[in-house]
């Protein structure tokens, strides 16, 4: 008989029925004991988003408290983006808006596809819309579900272009810096500071970021706003600059290169085989040729602060570009980096340079103050030694067979004169030699230094004080170090291939002769020119160069119309006083003689009957102005072509009774460097003056005036500044055009420095 199962099976099965039930409850009752706090706050998190709202940014002002940086309202288009997450709606929304904001939905895809903007505030289509744009699209609602138009900050720069160099530019964050920002708890949407100040001080100026806490369900869909924080706005910076001088170094700046492009140079002939065939230097070129003059720099420095008060560089930029919502083809044309060929565009053309701290120059006659006081400080000569200048000097430490050879060049010549010969000055002391710039007495510095102290690097040890070959410390981006020339270097540059093999293997006398005169592979900024005059000029002390005057709390008050009101403001940070980066000792004995050479460079007189290189310059320069000490310096360029010359001048104010004394009174440094356009004493000599009468008021400025309206179809990257009001006084001779330039100046022959 069979034996029915069916009740074994079903006992079988409540029992596992059973077990299972027990199982889950046991379960149940440990997730709702034992972890219950851990999964409610699990809960919690999964249930809330946090929201980032970025702050107002604070405002840059000048020393006077002009606004050059400041922000106002726009109107956002923009559409909730729970809307956008289905394609084929994003689509439609996307063709729909396109035409009335001017924005390509391929663009607007794109910037979907980047997830830049946070998926719970409103995804924005269009930033700087006109208001009649606004209204129309708010009225037509049911066709743009979702659509929003928002309140939202636009960066403004009321005096552009004057001083974008300085103040800088806003972007979007770049791939390269998405990891750093976002650690730093930015949104990608955001514009951030990608040069100048706006670069260097981007996190005083952003402000602490405000945040909403909302409750999302399982579609991450908003529900409610749980937790409300605004954000704190940026502080405020404002900056030594002084708008105002800023304008005029500006100016003079584009006004004396392009007066120097009207200016030819003679192609001179010369010998070019053993025959005595003489051609012209460059065949290539006419009997005279134009100089290019493209580009240059110049700033003023109180040599007893640190505090630059003006920094050019030209060419320059409209900074309003960066905020004018640029197609990619408009920005290329305004700012190039391919000619239409493909190739790249000429350096000299280079504009978002600040060649005042990104300048890589040599520095011509310029550095001769800095060799002699290496030559004083280390005892290698002193103030009263004399050297005969004979117009040419011959190393000693060099076997004549090697000299005789070829392979190694022995003899170095003085400038030209007149005559067609090298300058011949007769017996010279350092002060002499530094007022009429004698080559061949810089040239035995420049070999003794190096031979008598057993082949070492002490002239680099020296001028290296100074703060050449390293960056100054300036409060703005990319700064260029400099280099000062030794074996390390040049080996360093025969890996790169900038120099051949046979030149990398050691550092020769040679190297330390061309060093010696500011030639060479010596390279360095206007700036780092201007702090090392500056330490010459108050005796010693090496301050860092300093652009910020004070930081400000968030809304300082407008004042006049432009104006901040700083006495109703409240300061954050204040600069405490100048920054000492060292002392050099610098006693009367190598001091004197070298100041009272550079004072002599502008009054005279020089020396054996040759004239310094700048007092024809200045020999209408007024006794009731500051009273000045400087250097000519003339940078040789390729192929040691005259027109390829730059043209540099450093000077700095002394009393006017005594040159060895520093004028605190206008304790002013000023230093030019005009790229491919001649002699020192021919270009920056020349605005070097007219920014020290502006300075002591000889020459009125022209007012500051708002900019205006930025022309969207221009296709240059500023207008024009250079011409100046000759309605107003601009001192003797004036000093918008090239004409105070004396007639002799004006020659194109490599007769002076």
């Amino acid at each position: 008989m069979a034996i029915d199962r069916r009740a074994t099976r079903l006992g079988l099965l409540g029992l596992v029925g059973v077990i299972l039930f027990s199982l889950l409850g046991v379960r149940l009752w440990f997730l709702q004991t034992v972890r219950a706090d851990e999964l409610q706050e699990r809960a919690d998190i999964s249930s809330t988003r946090l929201v980032r709202i970025p702050p107002e940014r604070g405002r840059i002002f000048d020393s006077e408290g002009r606004v050059l940086a400041g922000n106002k309202r726009v109107l956002t288009v923009a559409v909730d983006y729970q809307l956008l997450r289905r394609q084929t709606q994003r689509t439609e929304i996307f063709t729909r808006l396109s035409g009335w904001v001017q924005v390509p939905v391929e663009d607007l895809e794109a910037r979907y596809d980047l997830l830049a903007d946070s998926p719970f505030l409103p995804f924005p289509i269009k930033r700087g819309i006109d208001e009649p744009t606004a209204i129309a699209i708010l009225e037509r609602v049911e066709d743009f579900p979702g659509v929003k138009v928002l309140t939202e900050w636009e960066r403004v720069y009321p005096y552009a272009p004057h001083a974008s160099h300085i103040i800088g530019y806003m972007g979007a964050i770049t791939e390269a810096q998405v990891d750093d920002r976002q650690a730093e708890g930015y949104l990608l949407s955001e514009r951030v500071g990608q040069f100048g100040v706006e670069r260097y001080f981007e996190r005083e100026l952003h402000g602490e970021w405000g945040y909403q806490r909302i409750e999302v369900d399982a579609a991450e869909r908003p529900i409610r706003v749980i937790e409300d924080v605004p954000p704190i706005n940026g502080l405020d910076i404002q900056l030594t600059i002084d708008l105002e001088q800023q304008q005029f170094v500006e100016q003079q700046l584009e006004t004396t290169l392009k007066a120097r492009r009207t200016v030819t140079v003679l192609n001179p002939n010369t010998y070019k085989d053993a025959i005595d065939r003489v051609e012209r230097l460059d065949i290539t070129s006419p009997e005279r040729v134009a100089y290019k003059a493209p580009a240059g720099a110049a700033l003023i420095m109180n040599y007893q602060t640190g505090e630059v008060a003006a920094m050019a560089s030209y060419p320059s930029f409209d900074n309003r570009w960066f905020e004018a919502g640029l197609s990619k083809t408009k920005f290329q044309e305004i700012f190039p980096s391919k000619n239409p060929d493909g190739t790249d565009i000429d350096p000299d053309q280079s504009i978002l340079v600040n060649r005042a701290i990104q300048g890589r120059y040599n520095l011509g006659s310029t550095f001769k103050a800095f060799t002699a006081f290496s030559a004083l400080s280390t005892g290698l000569i002193d103030r009263n030694e004399i050297f005969n200048d004979t117009g040419t000097y011959e190393l000693h430490s060099v076997q004549a067979d090697r000299c005789n050879s070829g392979l190694v060049r022995c003899i170095y010549k003085n400038a030209t004169c007149p005559n067609g010969r090298p300058c011949v000055y007769g017996a010279v002391t350092v002060e002499d030699a530094l007022a009429v710039s004698s080559d061949a007495f810089f040239y035995r510095i420049g070999e003794d230094i190096f031979v008598n102290n057993d082949f070492q690097p002490v002239l680099q040890e020296q001028v290296e004080q100074f703060s050449f070959g390293a960056d100054t410390g300036i409060e703005l981006p990319f700064e260029f170090d400099g280099t000062v020339p030794d074996a390390a270097l040049k080996r360093e540059y025969a890996d790169l291939g900038i120099i051949s093999d046979d030149e990398g293997r050691s550092y020769y006398v040679g190297d330390n002769v061309q060093l010696s005169i500011g030639q060479g592979l010596l390279s360095a900024t206007p700036l780092q020119l201007a702090t090392g005059y500056g330490t010459l000029a108050n005796g010693g002390l090496v301050l860092q160069p300093t652009i910020l005057k004070a930081i400000w709390n968030p809304g300082v008050p407008d004042g006049e119309p432009g104006y901040a009101d700083f006495t109703r403001g409240t300061l954050h940070t204040e600069e405490s006083g100048p920054i000492i980066v060292r002392t050099i000792p610098m006693t009367a004995e190598i001091r004197d003689p070298i100041v009272q050479g550079l004072r002599r460079v502008i009054t005279g007189p020089g020396a054996n009957g040759r004239s310094t290189t700048g007092e024809e310059v200045f020999d209408d320069y007024p006794a009731e102005a500051i009273q000045i000490a400087g250097k000519t310096g003339t940078a040789q360029g390729a192929n040691n072509y005259p027109w390829n010359d730059s043209s540099v001048f450093a000077a700095f104010s002394v009393d006017g009774q005594d040159a060895t004394t520093p004028d605190l009174e206008n304790p002013y440094v000023v230093v030019s460097f005009l790229e491919k356009a001649g002699y020192g004493s021919q270009a920056s000599a020349p605005l070097t003056k007219c920014t020290f009468l502006m300075l002591s008021g000889a020459i009125v400025p022209d007012p500051i005036a708002p900019s205006a309206p930025l022309d969207l179809n221009q296709t240059v990257a500023a207008p024009s500044q250079s011409e100046l009001d000759v309605n107003q006084p601009h001192g003797p001779d004036g000093c918008w055009t090239h004409e105070f330039l004396p007639s002799s100046v004006l020659t194109d022959e490599r007769s002076v420095e």
